[in-house]
């Protein structure tokens, strides 16, 4: 299931290079050598699903639902220096009468890439990547499974950098530091997260693969990949943690968009299996 994953991401990365980079090539180098100093831009998106019955014999449920999304980007560029930085914020819930309200997304991610330049678009580079989760998550038995920062990951390390432009590189980092934090009180009484019973922490030492990738599929259709890739040397490295993401922002006007976000996860540590997130939703939506 991973290979095929994996090829797919492959396939398609490959065809929107291919297809986009004729038509962007000229426009991306002028940003490169025009942009100098700090840029930023982002977008922020409220989405928002009602639905209301009244005497419906077909049968139903009065619920709503809402979600928050922050997409931030704050990158530098100087001669040979180059620092790209993301902050993404997601936090949804949603309330079924009769029913307590329920956290349906919750994240919260940063990263920060550095690189000096090496020759043509290669960069010697150092990266950080830090996830967690800002609220108390449940599990079907009301269990609480998680809050914040139970679990964290954290990962850094040096590296080799090839970049085009801000849309588009990939970075190698085969000395990678990970650490998986968690509260005690979750190994209290076994393993979490992988984890080892009664401690806070574990440490992985593996190689990083971080591929980004953002193109205009249309006027007013952005589609942004996000995909790492990690492998753990000393242990199971055929197990490769797998993490993708797709945001898909279709601009109806102004302050009008329809959302699209799909992530799949593989982490042996955490589950057993692929987990997936998909959102799409009709909201306000501002770019700053």
């Amino acid at each position: 299931m991973r290979k095929i994953l994996l090829s797919l991401v492959a396939l398609l990365a490959s065809y929107s290079i291919y297809a986009q980079e004729n038509q962007t090539q000229e426009t991306e180098e002028a940003t490169q050598t025009e942009e100098q100093g700090w840029t930023s831009g982002g977008n922020f998106a409220f989405l928002l699903n009602q639905s209301s019955f009244s005497n419906w014999q077909a049968g139903g449920d009065n619920n709503f639902s809402g979600n928050i999304n922050v997409n931030y980007d704050l990158n530098y560029k100087k001669e040979d220096w180059t620092w790209d930085n993301k902050l993404q914020v997601s936090y949804g819930l949603t309330k079924i009468k009769g029913e307590d309200q329920k956290k349906t997304d919750d994240r919260l991610e940063i990263n920060s890439l550095l690189g000096k330049k090496a020759a043509k678009n290669w960069y010697y580079s150092a990266f950080l990547n830090f996830k967690t989760q800002m609220d108390t998550g449940l599990d079907e038995n009301g269990i609480k499974n998680s809050h914040f920062m139970s679990p964290a990951y954290l990962q850094i390390g040096p590296g080799m950098l090839w970049k085009k432009s801000d849309n588009l590189k990939v970075n190698i980092a085969p000395a990678t530091s990970r650490f998986i934090l968690v509260h005690d009180h979750f190994t209290e009484f076994g393993d979490a997260f992988g984890v080892e019973q009664g401690k806070t922490m574990k440490y992985q030492l593996g190689m990083a693969v971080n591929g980004y990738y953002k193109f205009n599929a249309m006027e007013n259709v952005s589609v942004e990949n996000i995909l790492n890739l990690y492998s753990k040397y000393l242990e199971k490295p055929e197990n490769v943690v797998i993490d993708y993401q797709l945001n898909v922002v279709m601009k109806i006007n102004r302050f009008l968009s329809t959302n699209l976000t799909f992530q799949a996860v593989y982490d042996d540590l955490a589950y057993q299996g692929f987990q997936l997130r998909e959102m799409v939703g009709l909201g306000i939506n501002y770019n700053f």
